[in-house]
C-alpha cells in the first residue's frame, strides 16, 4: 500500500511538472516547489520528496532537461524553443541571484529571528535568553546587532549557536533554531542534525519553526521525540528588499507567492509562543528525555536515517513493514538558498 501511495503520487508530479514547465518556460526546483507542492487543490500537491523523484523519471526519459548555471540547476521541456528558454532565463536569473546575494541572504534569515524575538518579549510565559539590539532605531537594510544565548546551559555544553533559549519549571530549558529557508525540512536535513546535536548536548527541547516541515517528520519523527515545530507558511523578507520580494513573488518570475514583508510576528506566530510552546515544552520533555540517546547518536552520525527511522519505529512498538519507505531528504537541487 506504501509503495502504491508513492507511485500515485509521482504520477500526479510528473503531469504536474509537465504542465508547470510548459507555462513557465524554465525554472528552478524552488519555483516548482512553490506551484506544485505549496500551491494547487490538496489533492494535487506533491511533497517535494515525490516531486524530485518524479522530475528525475521525467528527466531520465528526456522530457526535462536541465541548464546548470552558477550550480543551480534550472528546468525545462525538451520541447521549448531555445530562444524561449534564453527569454525567460534572462528575466529569472537577475531576480534568483539578488536573493541569493549574502547580505540579502543574511537578512532575509533574521527577519524571521527578529518575528520570533518580538513575539517572546510579548508574552510572559517563557524565560528567554538571546537578544537583537535596537530593533525599532533604525532601517533594516543593515544587520541587526544580535545578544546570542549562552552556549553552556547547567554546566553542559554544545558546539555552535542557538538563535535562542527558553527555559521554565516544569520542563527545565529549551533550544530554539529558526530557518527562514525555502527548503521544506526533512528529518535527515543537517540543520536538523545541528540542532538535535547542540540540544542533546546540553539536554535542551529543541524547537524548530521553518517555513514548511514534512508532514512524515512532523507526525513520525519530531513529535513522537519531543521535538516542538511550527510551520511559519511565509517567508519574510525585509521592508528594504520590498522591491525585491515582489518580483520574487510574480507568477511569472520566481513565483513565491507566500512572501512576507516586515519582521512583525503575524497571529499564528504569537499563537504559537504565547500558548502552544509554553503548554507543548513539558510532555515534550518526557518525549525528548525517552529518546535522547537515540537522536543523539543520529545526531553524530553514529545511524545512518535508515537505521535511525527503524530503531525510532521499534522503540516506539511500531515495526517498519517492509513495503514501508522512511521518508529522507529531497534530492538538493541547491545549496545557495539554505542559510
Amino acid at each position: 500500500m506504501g509503495n502504491q501511495k508513492v507511485g500515485a503520487r509521482i504520477a500526479i508530479g510528473r503531469v504536474r511538472l509537465l504542465k508547470v514547465l510548459g507555462n513557465h518556460g524554465i525554472a528552478i526546483a524552488r519555483t516548482l516547489e512553490q506551484k506544485i507542492s505549496d500551491a494547487g487543490p490538496a489533492n494535487i500537491r506533491i511533497n517535494p520528496l515525490h516531486l524530485t523523484h518524479a522530475r528525475e523519471l521525467l528527466e531520465k526519459s528526456n522530457e526535462i532537461q536541465v541548464r546548470k548555471i552558477a550550480d543551480t540547476p534550472w528546468y525545462f521541456l525538451a520541447e521549448t524553443p531555445t530562444a524561449e528558454v534564453e527569454d525567460r532565463l534572462a528575466v529569472q536569473i537577475p531576480i534568483h541571484d539578488a536573493t541569493n546575494e549574502r547580505l540579502t541572504k543574511q537578512l532575509i534569515g533574521q527577519a524571521l529571528e527578529i518575528a520570533v524575538y518580538r513575539s517572546l518579549i510579548g508574552q510572559t510565559s517563557l524565560n528567554h535568553f538571546g537578544a537583537f539590539r535596537r530593533i525599532d532605531s533604525r532601517g533594516d537594510d543593515t544587520l541587526y546587532s544580535k545578544e546570542e544565548p549562552p552556549s553552556i546551559v547547567n554546566g553542559k555544553e554544545f558546539s555552535g549557536e542557538l538563535d535562542f533559549i527558553v527555559t521554565g519549571s516544569s520542563y527545565g530549558a529549551a533550544g530554539i533554531e529558526v530557518k527562514n529557508i525555502r527548503p521544506w525540512i526533512y528529518p535527515n536535513n543537517k540543520l536538523v542534525r545541528e540542532l538535535l546535536s547542540k540540544c542533546c548536548s546540553a539536554n535542551l527541547i529543541p524547537v524548530l519553526i521553518a517555513r514548511r516541515i514534512s508532514y512524515v517528520a512532523r507526525s513520525e519523527i519530531f513529535e513522537p521525540c519531543g521535538i516542538v515545530v511550527h510551520e511559519t507558511y511565509n517567508q519574510l523578507y525585509p521592508e528594504s528588499r520590498r522591491d525585491l520580494a515582489d518580483r520574487a513573488r510574480h507568477k511569472k518570475l520566481l513565483g513565491y507567492h507566500d512572501i512576507r514583508i516586515g519582521n512583525a510576528p503575524d497571529s499564528r506566530l504569537n499563537k504559537f509562543i504565547h500558548e502552544h510552546l509554553p503548554r507543548l515544552l513539558p510532555e515534550a520533555r518526557k518525549k525528548f528525555d525517552q529518546h535522547k540517546d537515540l537522536l543523539e547518536e543520529f545526531a553524530k552520525n553514529k545511524l545512518d536515517y535508515n537505521r535511525f527511522w527503524r530503531e525510532l519505529r521499534y522503540k516506539r512498538g511500531k515495526p517498519p513493514f517492509s513495503e514501508e519507505i522512511p521518508e529522507t531528504d529531497a534530492a538538493p537541487d541547491s545549496s545557495d538558498d539554505e542559510s
